[in-house]
C-alpha cells in the first residue's frame, strides 16, 4: 500500500487556506475553466435531449405510437436528471450553469429534431444517443484522475445512455418500418 505523499499536519493546513475553494485544493488537477466549459456543453446537450425526447413523446403518432412516446417520456425524464446533476457538479465547482436559451443548441453535442414520422424520431434519438456515449466516453478519459468527482459524473451518465441508444436500437428491430399505417 502506497504512503501519503503529504503529512497530515500539512494538509490540515492547507484545507485552512483557501477555504472560499469549497472542495477545490492543491490536489485538485484538471483545468477548472476549461472543466467548467466541457460541463457547460454537456447541460446544453443534456437540455436539448430532454426537449427533443419530450417533442417527440408529445408528437408521436400512429399504430405503434404508444410504447414508443412512453418511453421517449421515460428517457425525457432521465436526461432531465442528467442535466440536473451536471449544473449540480458546476456550482460545486464554483461555476455558473449556463441555462441560456439563445445559445443552447449551438454549445450542445446533440442536435435537436423535429421528425414526424416514428422511426425518424426513433432514429434521430439514437444518433443523439451515440454522440452522447462518444463525448462522454471522451470527457471521462481527457478527465482521468485530474478530476475523479466530474469523471465518476460521465461515466454514472455515459452508463445511462447507453441503456437509453439500447432502448432506441430495440424499439428500431422490433418496429415495423412503416409505422403510418
Amino acid at each position: 500500500m502506497a504512503e501519503f505523499l503529504t503529512d497530515i499536519e500539512t494538509i490540515r493546513k492547507r484545507a485552512r487556506q483557501e477555504i472560499d475553494k469549497g472542495p477545490i485544493t492543491d490536489a485538485y488537477g484538471a483545468d477548472l475553466e476549461r472543466v467548467l466549459q466541457v460541463l457547460n456543453e454537456a447541460l446544453a446537450t443534456e437540455i436539448v435531449c430532454t426537449l427533443r425526447y419530450k417533442r417527440h413523446y408529445y408528437t408521436a403518432s400512429g399504430l405503434y405510437s404508444e410504447p414508443v412516446a412512453a418511453e421517449f417520456l421515460e428517457h425525457a425524464a432521465e436526461e432531465q436528471q442528467h442535466a440536473d446533476k451536471l449544473a449540480q457538479r458546476i456550482v460545486q465547482l464554483g461555476g455558473e450553469p449556463d441555462f441560456d436559451p439563445d445559445t443552447l443548441t449551438k454549445r450542445s453535442h446533440a442536435q435537436y429534431d423535429a421528425s414526424a414520422d416514428l422511426i425518424d424520431m426513433i432514429k434521430e434519438d439514437l444518433v443523439a444517443e451515440r454522440i452522447a456515449i462518444a463525448s462522454y466516453t471522451e470527457i471521462a478519459k481527457w478527465l482521468g484522475d485530474d478530476d475523479p468527482t466530474t469523471r465518476r459524473v460521465f461515466e454514472d451518465l455515459l452508463a445511462q445512455e447507453e441503456e437509453h441508444a439500447d432502448d432506441m436500437r430495440g424499439l428500431l428491430e422490433r418496429l415495423p418500418h412503416d409505422t403510418k399505417s
